[in-house]
């Protein structure tokens, strides 16, 4: 028939729309376990969660299968959704993966942009004022910004991507420190020195500097303060 306007929208929309709101709500998720709000071994209750991004049942288990993909979350039979806990294996794993690829991401970088380098000194300074307010989840948090911000230097959107997947889940390994304190005071310095060797366009030093940082934050983390 002619002339009737349908009130309904797009073929789709409506999927389009769910989809939307299941990644604001993984995204929100996603930013709680790398700020530290939620701990591994955290329960997600499926009605409390719902209630408070005010969404659907099917809507939030779309963003839980999104982070269970991305490795954070676990599905657990009759018990429910939780906050993933690490092995020293997936540690040992994620270390490896980092020193492949941000240090080759640093050895790539070509151009040093003024806003990128004032990425990674804003980083730099959110991490030691938390450190000298002892916002040890903080400092944390400000740490995993500063590798995304160093990774940022080589100018792939993909590479940013991937980066923070791998330093979000990597997130979930600081729940196994016995001194949060001792574990990230030693590297606020460290995150430094690469800041600073960049800035003055020394990259291969930088690099350099990055890949030394990782094998002694490993060693530290998985022989010193590993709990399990």
């Amino acid at each position: 028939m002619t002339g009737r306007t349908s009130r309904r929208g797009p073929r789709g929309a409506g999927m389009t729309d769910s989809a939307g709101t299941a990644s604001r709500v993984a995204d929100a998720l996603r930013e709680q376990i790398v700020s530290g709000e939620l701990k591994p071994g955290t329960r997600l209750s499926e009605e409390r969660m719902r209630k408070l991004h005010g969404v659907s049942r099917s809507t939030l288990r779309e963003a839980y299968q999104r982070l269970i993909r991305e490795r954070l979350l676990v599905h657990e039979l009759s018990r429910g959704v939780f906050v993933r806990q690490l092995s020293r294996e997936d540690v040992a794993d994620l270390y490896r993966i980092r020193r492949i690829v941000e240090c080759a991401a640093v050895r790539s970088i070509r151009v040093l942009t003024p806003a990128g380098l004032r990425r990674l000194s804003v980083s730099v300074a959110d991490g030691r004022t938390a450190a000298e307010e002892s916002r040890w989840d903080d400092v944390a948090a400000a740490s995993i910004r500063f590798h995304e911000a160093l990774v940022a230097l080589a100018g792939s959107e993909r590479l940013d991507v991937m980066m923070s997947g791998i330093l979000a889940e990597f997130r979930l390994a600081y729940a196994h420190m016995r001194d949060t304190q001792v574990f990230h005071a030693a590297y606020l310095d460290r995150n430094k020195e690469i800041a600073e060797a960049l800035s003055s366009g020394d990259v291969e030093g930088a690099a350099a500097l990055l890949e030394a940082y990782l094998t002694d934050s490993e060693a530290a983390l998985c022989e010193g303060h590993f709990v399990k």
